[in-house]
């Protein structure tokens, strides 16, 4: 990791899934029952995985090929039995809650910028007790407004600068290419972790790849 990418950043933004909790047991269970429900095949493991991350509305267009109306009853159907089964089946990765910590401590806003309904996210937070370290948590809406993951980001920047926090140089941290592309967006850098759901391939643009969150502590603290 070069020394030069450390440097002070004024917030961090981050990912959840794939990047604060592993929360993948509990969404491919809900995937696989949703599938069942609407009477389709259900994907290889692999392709399970590729749904952890953007927006599941997309997902369900353009990898299972669904149409937009069976893609909207898919995502009810998931959201239904995600919220009573595998909201909570998730853990959160080694080292994240002590870096979270570190950089509270430091003074460094911290948001949440999710693909997750935003309610959900803020539940699932509190659930594991990560909540008190994000002074914004973004996420979709319920009525599938605001569902592109830029759209997301956008918004944790705007809810930061009206708290009165600094926004000129912020940092996002993400696993797939979609958080990549969404900090392209807002010309803002991204950071991925390796722990996540996304492949090599997709850290293409991000200044940097990292191993584990001392190592990603170390970048965000300069």
């Amino acid at each position: 990791m070069s020394s030069s990418l450390a440097r002070s950043w004024s917030a961090v933004l981050f990912d959840l899934d794939g990047t604060i909790l592993d929360s993948a047991p509990g969404i491919i269970q809900a995937l696989t029952d949703t599938f069942k429900h609407v009477g389709l095949p259900v994907p290889s493991q692999d392709d399970l995985l590729a749904f952890i991350g953007p927006p599941l509305l997309t997902s369900f267009q353009e990898i299972a090929g669904l149409s937009e109306e069976q893609a909207k009853e898919a995502l009810s159907v998931y959201r239904s039995d995600y919220r009573k089964d595998g909201a909570f089946d998730s853990a959160i990765f080694p080292g994240i809650e002590g870096m979270l910590e570190s950089l509270t401590e430091a003074g460094i806003p911290l948001a949440i910028a999710t693909s997750k309904k935003e309610a959900q996210a803020v539940l699932i937070l509190q659930h594991f007790n990560l909540l008190k370290y994000f002074t914004v948590v973004t996420g979709a809406l319920d009525d599938a407004a605001r569902t592109s993951k830029a759209d997301i980001m956008g918004r944790a920047l705007e809810t930061l600068a009206s708290q009165g926090s600094d926004i000129s140089m912020p940092v996002m941290v993400g696993d797939r290419i979609f958080d990549v592309e969404a900090a392209t967006a807002h010309s803002v850098p991204a950071i991925i972790v390796e722990w996540g759901y996304g492949s090599p391939a997709e850290a293409q643009g991000a200044i940097a790849t990292v191993y584990s969150a001392d190592q990603l502590r170390e970048l965000l603290l300069g």
